[in-house]
């Protein structure tokens, strides 16, 4: 596997794990020698009065920050499971004449189940 899609590639395992977090100190410090290279180059560029002010700050970070978003939090949320794990997990234990019996509970019915007994 290469460096960059090591890099980019979420990791399965839950909670933050010491590969977890020697992979976002990586992402730090390539993101903020990626912001020190573009602004020194912008400046070089004669925009350095412009970087000195709060909105050209504010414009630098925004217009960096924005698009490296996604790359920066990769591994800081869990990554959402099937939909259909959840239910088949419930029905593994039932017999299939339960199974039926769940399936067939309320077919042909159009409203749902009963709401714990209160009246509309």
């Amino acid at each position: 596997m290469n460096f960059w899609r090591w890099l980019t590639t979420p990791d399965p395992e839950p909670g933050f794990t010491r590969r977890k977090l020697g992979r976002l100190l990586l992402r730090v410090l390539l993101f903020t020698v990626l912001a020190t290279v573009l602004s020194a180059l912008l400046r070089l560029a004669g925009l350095g009065p412009y970087l000195d002010t709060w909105w050209g700050t504010l414009l630098f970070v925004l217009a960096l920050y924005l698009p490296l978003a996604r790359f920066l939090n990769v591994d800081t949320f869990a990554p959402r499971r099937a939909a259909g794990t959840g239910t088949r997990a419930g029905a593994k234990g039932m017999t299939s004449a339960e199974r039926r019996k769940e399936r067939n509970r309320y077919a042909g019915v159009r409203k749902g189940p009963p709401n714990s007994g209160r009246r509309r």
